[in-house]
């Protein structure tokens, strides 16, 4: 064996333990960072909701039965300090998952798993969605880190939008607070959602993905730079692009809150449709449309409404869009937004049958 042949097993060898090493580093710190942000306040979480039947109050604030209040830089920052002391932590580990799924796992490993634009990929990134529990704006960094790794449309969109809308524990809540009914249309509607969107999303943008770059299939991938100045590079790229547009839209929504919730409505098709579309731009944190829906159906909104926000208020929302804007295509985004916005009105009339 000549030497040239020895020192391309030996760099192969190398390349090889490096890129398991940097795997195992991945899944150590998602299953730490979950552990003490997600998994284990859950826990507790949810022998809470067993024993009291609720999980706290609504995070609106200002909403009242006739409808008269006025939209308010009070309410924006009220609201944004009460979100943002719900969802930081889970905001930082997106972020920084986001940007390690980037610098710590082969593109390759990603492209061969979930670079096709076929329902496989689909399934599989929906699937891992599971274990992530994370609101929509905290899975988004996540999905646009998986996006940059040549992850296919198809499987970003399903993780993005499993992780909120298919969340177990959100699931077990619901069953202890509002009941096993909410809970069923919620699987259902919700599996639907997942796959349904994640994959037509991919057929949309079927010619975006077209072109793979060929470094992305190949054996070697050449990474620039230390490892530790990579990933601060990234963390720095994503959190330029985040952060303000996290912090504007979710003052601006904080503040038209009471605007874009009108009580008054009746049960209708009508206030199905609106309450599906608001619930789409809306921002929650993780779960918080349970008690939000308890709230409202206290405040005499029917079933058919709070079975739309039941759908759309977890699924996505203006921020979380905002995020991932530059990793989807336009006609991608604007394609989940109508498709969350028929989801959630398909489960508002179910919901006004089954729930009445």
């Amino acid at each position: 064996m000549s030497d040239a042949t020895d020192s391309r097993l030996t760099r192969r060898t190398n390349y090889s333990r490096k890129t398991i090493v940097s795997v195992v580093v991945f899944l150590l710190i998602t299953i730490i960072g979950l552990t003490y942000v997600k998994w284990w306040p859950y826990y507790h979480k949810a022998i809470a909701a067993a024993l009291n039947g609720t999980i706290g109050s609504s995070i609106l604030s200002g909403i009242s039965a006739d409808g008269h209040a006025a939209p308010s830089w009070q309410a924006a920052i009220d609201y944004a300090v009460t979100y943002f002391r719900s969802v930081w932590k889970a905001a930082v580990l997106g972020i920084l998952l986001g940007s390690l799924v980037q610098v710590l796992i082969p593109a390759r490993w990603l492209y061969k798993l979930l670079g096709k634009a076929n329902f496989r990929s689909t399934l599989i990134g929906g699937a891992i969605s599971l274990p992530g529990m994370m609101c929509s704006c905290c899975a988004a960094p996540v999905a646009a880190g998986m996006r940059k790794r040549h992850v296919s449309i198809g499987a970003s969109m399903a993780f993005w939008l499993g992780n909120p809308v298919l969340n177990p524990a959100t699931l077990i809540f619901m069953t202890f607070v509002l009941s096993w009914k909410f809970t069923l249309l919620r699987i259902a509607f919700g599996l639907l959602l997942t796959f349904g969107i994640g994959y037509l999303a991919s057929r949309v943008a079927r010619r975006s993905e077209a072109d793979v770059p060929e470094d992305v299939i190949t054996d070697d991938i050449q990474e620039e730079g230390p490892l530790l100045t990579r990933f601060l590079k990234t963390v720095g790229r994503m959190s330029l692009h985040i952060i303000p547009a996290y912090l504007i839209g979710v003052v601006l929504l904080g503040a038209f809150q009471s605007f874009m919730f009108p009580v008054w409505v009746d049960g209708g098709i009508l206030a199905i449709l609106l309450f599906a579309v608001v619930g789409s731009l809306f921002v929650i944190p993780t779960a918080a449309e349970i008690p939000i829906i308890q709230m409202f159906m206290t405040l005499g909104v029917g079933a058919g409404p709070a079975g739309a926000l039941l759908m759309t208020l977890p699924a996505i929302s203006l921020p979380s869009m905002m995020i991932v804007a530059r990793a989807f295509p336009r006609k991608v985004l604007l394609f989940a937004f109508f498709g969350v916005v028929v989801v959630g009105v398909l489960t508002g009339l179910t919901a006004m049958w089954w729930l009445a």
